[in-house]
């Protein structure tokens, strides 16, 4: 029986379901706000008309956060790159004491939300309030502030902090997989560990180290939450927050959302430059890593130098991880912000006001998580219809379909939430405006690339000749699906939910342009208090939202394990 039998005559109403829903979803929740934000942008009162745009994009505080935008992007894709390739290269291919807990903490930042490390590093290094401009001030003599974090320096810094993981993971998966022959075969002919570095090691691994920045060039421009922590503050707005605060000073006028679809549209011409530059560089040369047969990497003696980079490293995740999160929790626990670290300040009644007292923020907790758990579920179960269509129905043109799957993953958070609004605030006779709704399709959207992602690698390794004899025995299509591919594909199913589950716990930027008093999520809530100058509220839900991460992290880990065992 061929491949093609999954098309047969009896299948046909379920296949032609399973693409009817699989085209409508990705339609209606992706490519229809996408497109709306492109039309609102460019066609004014029923005409095609670039006045609007000319003169949305000639106004002195446009210009300036593109500006920042590119600056901070710039400078957090540089720091990261460097910092992460550095990092994967030292746990991989050196001899470094305790290798696996070190690559174990450079993956922590990972999982934590930046805006809350923002927080963190605000309350350490704010000019007039930071713990550690304090300390300098009141011990050692300064007459004002060493550090100020309210710049571009301070910005970057913290986003190197959180996002330099993007390139870790992926240089890491690069050099444990190179061929280690080659930089030796360099080493016998004389070259030094700086040549063979310089002209073999990274070469090779250029395209990890590309991926990797890509995504973190992407992140950067379209990011809310560091900047909007630590830039607003002085005056220092990108693209995203520019964005925000326009639709959020005119109480979401319909001219400051055009306004915004504009601003978007340059968000999404940048995205698409970035990677543009990306292929064309990485089309310039082949790099052939991994040779015939299995290697071990090769692993280079650091001698006298072991004990002072494993100090550095301990010290780097001590500085960026430990202090920053032993901060977020201190405050919570802060009677009163500002006093000092002594056990008369501290106590538990901020976190246990939080969870059993205080309304706004247990409607926020509730909100995240019943938001996270729906996405997940309705992602996931898409994602599989979505992917199955890609990977085993083979419709023509199913690239257009991968393509619209894909298409949030590149666009910025901004853009999404403009989209929905467009959408379904009215205009076409659906209004979920102000509902947890609108949130809802929001997360969908945004999280789609990642139910794809991980489906549509669970049923490559699914081989159609299993469906081909459950068809032979007489079983339907409906039951074919049920009872082969479903279950062989549930590791691939579990892996898109907790992909879509704990991020959606941690978002911001789309929920800050979409929520309603009565919809607020961790995220708006710790932000909104935190800009209310409630400081030692916020800390506390930001304290609580680690542990639900860290919780939520644990159980992912478990349920990996399992799948993998």
């Amino acid at each position: 029986m061929s491949t093609s039998s999954i098309k047969t005559k009896s299948s046909i109403g379920v296949g032609q379901l399973i693409l009817f829903l699989s085209v409508a979803i990705l339609v209606i929740v992706v490519a229809f706000p996408v497109l709306l934000i492109l039309f609102n942008a460019f066609w004014v009162e029923g005409h095609f008309n670039l006045k609007n745009v000319v003169e949305v994009l000639s106004e002195p505080d446009t210009f300036k956060a593109l500006k920042n935008s590119l600056i901070i992007a710039s400078c957090t894709t540089i720091g990261s790159t460097i910092v992460g390739t550095f990092f994967a290269w030292l746990v991989t291919r050196t001899d470094l004491p305790h290798k696996t807990f070190m690559k174990s903490m450079f993956l922590v930042p990972f999982m934590l939300p930046s805006f809350i490390g923002a927080m963190a590093w605000k309350m350490l290094l704010s000019p007039n309030a930071g713990f550690i401009n304090q300390f300098f001030i009141q011990h050692l003599g300064f007459t004002g502030p060493v550090f100020n974090i309210y710049s571009y320096l301070g910005i970057s810094t913290v986003e190197v902090m959180y996002l330099f993981p993007f390139v870790f993971i992926q240089v890491c998966g690069a050099l444990e997989r190179m061929d280690p022959t080659l930089e030796e075969s360099a080493r016998i002919s004389g070259a030094g560990l700086l040549t063979i570095t310089r002209k073999i090691t990274i070469p090779l691994v250029l395209p990890s180290i590309m991926s990797g920045a890509l995504l973190i060039m992407l992140y950067s421009m379209a990011h809310f939450g560091t900047v909007a922590v630590l830039g607003i503050e002085n005056g220092i707005y990108n693209i995203p927050t520019l964005i925000y605060e326009r639709i959020h000073q005119s109480g979401g006028s319909f001219a400051s959302i055009r306004t915004g679809t504009v601003l978007a549209t340059v968000l999404v011409i940048s995205a698409a430059i970035i990677i543009w530059a990306q292929r064309t560089i990485l089309g310039k040369g082949h790099y052939q890593i991994i040779g015939g047969k299995s290697f071990r990497p090769m692993e280079l003696k650091l001698r006298g130098l072991r004990m002072p980079l494993m100090i550095f490293c301990l010290a780097y995740i001590a500085f960026t991880i430990v202090l920053p999160t032993v901060v977020i929790f201190l405050v919570g626990g802060l009677k009163t912000y500002g006093l000092s670290f002594t056990p008369e300040n501290l106590s538990l009644d901020n976190y246990k006001f939080i969870l059993f007292e205080y309304q706004v923020t247990r409607d926020a907790i509730f909100n995240s998580v019943t938001l996270g758990f729906s996405a997940a579920i309705i992602t996931m179960f898409a994602g599989v219809m979505i992917s199955y269509v890609i990977v085993k129905i083979k419709v023509r043109r199913n690239g257009i379909l991968e393509f619209l799957g894909m298409l949030p993953f590149s666009v910025p958070g901004s853009v999404i939430a403009l989209g929905v609004i467009l959408a379904w605030s009215g205009k076409f006779g659906i209004n979920l405006y102000n509902t947890v709704w609108i949130l809802l399709l929001a997360y969908i959207a945004r999280y789609m690339a990642f139910s794809l992602k991980a489906n549509s690698a669970a049923l490559e390794q699914v081989h159609d000749s299993l469906v081909e004899a459950a068809r032979s025995c007489g079983a339907t299509m409906w039951q074919s699906l049920k009872d082969i591919v479903i279950p062989l594909v549930r590791p691939g199913m579990l892996a898109a939910f907790f992909l879509i589950f704990l991020p959606s716990l941690r978002e911001l930027t789309v929920s800050i342009m979409l929520y309603a008093p009565t919809t607020r999520t961790i995220g708006v809530a710790i932000y909104t208090l935190n800009e209310d100058g409630e400081t030692v509220i916020s800390a506390a839900l930001a304290g609580i939202a680690l542990i639900i991460i860290i919780v939520g992290q644990s159980i992912i880990n478990h349920f990996t394990k399992k799948e993998g065992a």
